[in-house]
């Protein structure tokens, strides 16, 4: 068992926390690899197209070549410590970049020279900006044909309305792409043109550049001082402003998310990787730059309490992923917040309300382990055999209890059928099922009422392919798979009120609830919200409230319209009676349940579909043949811009429904040459003729 030497590699100051993030093939796992490869973890470059690369270890990722799940690693570079994660860059996966997020202090966010800004790029920034992550940015393809670092950084101005300000210069794009000038130290970086070499060659300014590098450094030098009032004075007194004072006024203003410095480089081809793993350790935060987190109190949501990054205070630590290793059985990756997690220690996870023993933990190297005794405040790792613990649980000692902020996860809007092929694989087929959707909270399963059959559901076509595959292969279940199906959802036009009495006996012993409650509609965007009016006693406790809201919360999963799940509802509780030897958890929740669905029998009720927003690349030949296709799928054409390098950006949305095979439909269209991304964008009425379709379909 290894122990890290706690001088060094455990001092917070030279620890960080950060992931690769990007639209898919911008080039985030190559960058992984070459940052593996030149902090010395990797010994030779493993790359995507050969299905090589460490970071896409599962057979999945191997044969399509793209990231599906993060993978996380820790390396060393110049004294420094740093947990890497590499996240997906496809929309299908949105939920791994969204929990590895929710833990890391910085990130680097990789942009394809060619095409700037895509629309990937803009989920993936939005959620950063969610969880207040500081970036830097990396222009990489910078070798390609149509490479433009000028039209990269307007589109970070334009599209993502961030600051961004270029702290180097490419030497030369496309195939003369040599290497960069570094502005803030105002040398030149040049590359060996073969690409096997490590080295990269530090001299002066090329004459030829020399008076554009100079204007790019000045614009560069005044918007940096500004971030900092004493060197802005000293600026303007005359005086010379050092690449030590720039790099301290550039950290200040990155870390408080008003700018975010850009570098260029070319990943594939070993260029600019040195400069950007100097340019984390300089810019992007510790975990003492990051403000401590707060929890709350599980049962007096009103109470905060602050989880400061300290060795010696009381645990605090959020699981943000769970996965199945073969050998090892469940692994928890955790965040430690607060204190030191060793082995041996007995944790209480709140939600549960369940102690977990800490037998092993693990740093991760992808899908490698290496045994340690601790993980401190701080640090990112895994943890072998919890059993009650699930993505976005906290971790905490049961004599100072704490709930972090938890993990939204998005509402799946696809499903498929899923039906195994003997009575004998059914049980095994369910367990697997169970097992994927713990590792993946954006899938789920769930039981057709009409029909019987076990539906899976998840965020796309791609999502579920992966799925179904990860079942039938790790799994060993041999299942039929149907067609993928619209997830539809349902909601109400008007609120309601009721207030039921439940009173049965029940194995001779009297049981008894009262419960009075409005439900009214809400934005769809805020799901199924619960809210009480009556405040937690010595009578009516916290379990009673829960229990209630677990029946609120479990009758909105079938609606009176074609039994789908409800969203856009809000729960009021106002008033409930109790009796102190006849009322328990179950009689509270029956009551919630059954009150509802009498309810529900006469409220009328309405059908909701998943909206995609849709943009499609395509050249102006094929404009018009797109255009007509997608008005033909009720879609909605919002803009339409001619694009850098020729073609037009179609920017629109149209129904799920309407969206299945249109990959093989586009090409057909442009013959091969346009590409299109979707992803989810909200829940919308569904019109009447197309509702009244569907439930013909339904045979409603």
């Amino acid at each position: 068992m290894s122990n890290l030497d706690p001088k060094s590699h455990l001092d917070l100051v030279s620890t960080r926390n950060i992931g690769v993030m990007a639209h898919i093939d911008a080039g985030k796992t190559t960058t992984s690899e070459r940052i593996l490869y030149y902090t010395g973890k990797n010994h030779k470059i493993g790359e995507v197209h050969d299905g090589a690369a460490t970071m896409d270890w599962m057979v999945q990722e191997q044969e399509r070549g793209i990231t599906i799940t993060s993978a996380a690693t820790m390396i060393f570079w110049k004294d420094h410590r740093i947990n890497l994660i590499d996240t997906p860059g496809h929309v299908d996966f949105t939920i791994e970049v969204e929990r590895s997020l929710r833990v890391l202090d910085g990130a680097i966010t990789v942009f394809d020279a060619v095409n700037g800004v895509e629309p990937q790029t803009e989920t993936v920034w939005r959620q950063a900006d969610k969880y207040k992550v500081p970036r830097i940015c990396f222009i990489n393809k910078m070798d390609r044909v149509g490479a433009d670092f000028s039209m990269c950084v307007e589109s970070l101005k334009e599209k993502l309305n961030a600051d961004a300000i270029p702290i180097q210069l490419p030497i030369g794009a496309e195939d003369k792409f040599l290497g960069c000038i570094d502005l803030i130290e105002n040398v030149s970086l040049i590359w060996d043109q073969s690409g096997k070499d490590d080295g990269f060659k530090i001299g002066e300014i090329p004459a030829d550049i020399a008076k554009e590098v100079s204007e790019f450094r000045t614009k560069m030098i005044e918007r940096i001082v500004e971030l900092d009032d004493a060197l802005f004075e000293k600026y303007l007194n005359g005086e010379e402003v050092t690449a030590i004072e720039l790099k301290k006024a550039l950290r200040k203003g990155t870390l408080a998310l008003n700018v975010f410095p850009v570098l260029c480089g070319a990943a594939f081809k070993n260029k600019g990787v040195q400069p950007l793993l100097d340019a984390v350790l300089d810019y992007l935060p510790s975990p003492l730059d990051v403000p401590a987190i707060k929890g709350f109190h599980p049962e007096k949501a009103d109470k905060e309490i602050d989880c400061p990054t300290d060795f010696e205070s009381p645990v605090a630590c959020l699981a943000f992923k769970i996965a199945n290793d073969p050998f090892a059985g469940t692994l928890t990756y955790v965040r430690v917040y607060s204190g030191t997690m060793k082995v041996g220690d007995q944790l209480y996870n709140p939600r549960t309300e369940k102690k977990e023993r800490i037998q092993k933990i693990v740093k991760m190297h992808a899908n490698a382990r290496e045994e340690i005794n601790s993980l401190k405040a701080g640090d990112i790792g895994a943890v072998i055999g919890l059993k009650f613990t699930g993505t976005g649980d906290t971790l905490c000692p049961i004599s100072h209890p704490v709930v972090l902020e938890s993990i939204r996860f998005p509402e799946p809007v696809i499903a498929v059928a899923v039906e195994a092929k003997s009575s004998a694989d059914m049980e095994k087929m369910l367990a697997g099922l169970e097992k994927l959707q713990k590792e993946d909270p954006s899938c789920r399963i769930r039981l057709d009422p009409e029909t019987g059959q076990t539906l899976l559901s998840g965020m796309g076509e791609l999502h579920l392919d992966i799925l179904v595959d990860r079942l039938l292969r790790e799994h060993k279940i041999q299942a039929n798979v149907g067609k993928p199906q619209v997830s539809y959802r349902e909601t109400i036009l008007e609120p309601f009120g009721f207030d039921y009495t439940f009173e049965k006996e029940l194995a001779g012993d009297k049981q008894f609830a009262r419960v009075s409650m409005k439900i009214e509609p809400i934005s769809f965007k805020d799901g199924i919200t619960f809210h009480s009016q009556v405040p937690v006693s010595q009578t009516f406790n916290a379990a009673f409230l829960k229990a209630i809201e677990q029946g609120f919360r479990e009758s909105m999963e079938v609606g009176p319209v074609a039994s789908y799940a409800m969203i856009g509802l809000k729960g009021t509780l106002l008033s409930i009676e109790l009796r102190p030897q006849e009322s328990n958890e179950m009689s509270f929740k029956a009551a919630t349940s059954i009150g509802i669905r009498q309810k529900l029998r006469d409220i009328k009720g309405d059908l909701l579909e998943p909206i995609m927003k849709l943009e499609v690349i395509c050249p102006d030949d094929f404009v018009g043949n797109i255009v007509g296709d997608l008005n033909s799928r009720r879609g909605k054409i919002h803009s339409m811009a001619v694009r850098t390098g020729g073609g037009q950006i179609i920017a629109s949305e149209a129904p799920l429904a309407n969206l299945f095979g249109y990959a093989t439909d586009i090409r057909s269209l442009s013959q091969g040459r346009a590409s299109f991304s979707m992803e989810f964008l909200e829940y919308a009425t569904i019109p009447n003729k197309v509702k009244t379709e569907i439930l013909q379909r339904m045979g409603r």
